[in-house]
């Protein structure tokens, strides 16, 4: 089951992304279902699935399978997606995929998803951890930085699409894992990588109270990053 799996998954990522340069994609998103690449992509995705699967025929009906729902997925993408939902698009497109890939492998090799791992102890405090070290911290921290984030805003009105919250939720994810891990080497380099990127921008504009908010910011993020973690680790 785990051997079919990684065959089928695999031929997927090289059909869809090695052997799909960005010209076709733009002719299918002009002339959809009449684009000539539309079919040279199937056809990419049947070989690779033929060589993979050494020609067994033994699952000759579940590469059709896979094969001609690839065709509907791509379509439906093509005639349904804007602009706007590209992102979107993108990863139903990938899960639709994957999802037809995890019922074909099941078919040849029946296989039961324990859904009660979700509730066992551990799951449950990775799921609170998870939760507590990302949008619970990141709200955590604009009630702390108030004080200066709202000095910081008269000063600087540049709009930047919440990066911030998200670099805060980033990183504070790999402070968790690295943590979980014990490998507190990659606090430092994250640390170290973040100084350097920020001390352009901090000796450009030589605001102090910009650079101060910066550093409580993240000594704030990544003390509470390492505070979930050591705490999930005591729990468990």
């Amino acid at each position: 089951m785990v051997e079919l799996s990684f065959m089928l998954v695999l031929a997927h990522l090289v059909g869809d992304f090695l052997l799909q340069p960005t010209s076709w994609v733009k002719d299918k998103k002009k002339n959809k279902i009449k684009s000539k690449y539309l079919y040279l992509h199937l056809l990419v995705h049947f070989v690779l699935l033929l060589l993979i699967t050494k020609f067994n025929k033994e699952y000759l009906f579940a590469l059709f399978v896979i094969v001609g729902s690839h065709f509907t997925i791509d379509c439906a993408k093509l005639y349904f997606e804007k602009k706007k939902t590209l992102k979107t698009w993108f990863f139903i497109d990938q899960i639709l995929h994957l999802s037809v890939i995890a019922a074909v492998v099941r078919n040849y090799y029946p296989y039961e998803i324990d859904f009660e791992i979700l509730y066992s102890t551990q799951s449950l405090a990775l799921f609170t951890a998870l939760i507590t070290v990302t949008y619970v911290s990141a709200i955590v921290l604009k009630l702390l930085l108030s004080k200066w984030s709202d000095q910081i805003t008269k000063n600087n009105r540049d709009d930047t699409n919440n990066a911030g919250k998200f670099i805060g939720i980033l990183e504070r994810l790999f402070i968790f894992f690295f943590v979980v891990i014990n490998f507190w080497e990659g606090i430092g380099f994250l640390l170290a990588a973040k100084s350097i990127f920020r001390f352009g921008d901090l000796k450009e504009s030589k605001d102090v109270k910009l650079t101060e908010y910066i550093l409580i910011g993240t000594l704030l993020s990544f003390g509470l990053g390492i505070l979930c973690a050591m705490a999930f680790k005591y729990l468990i």
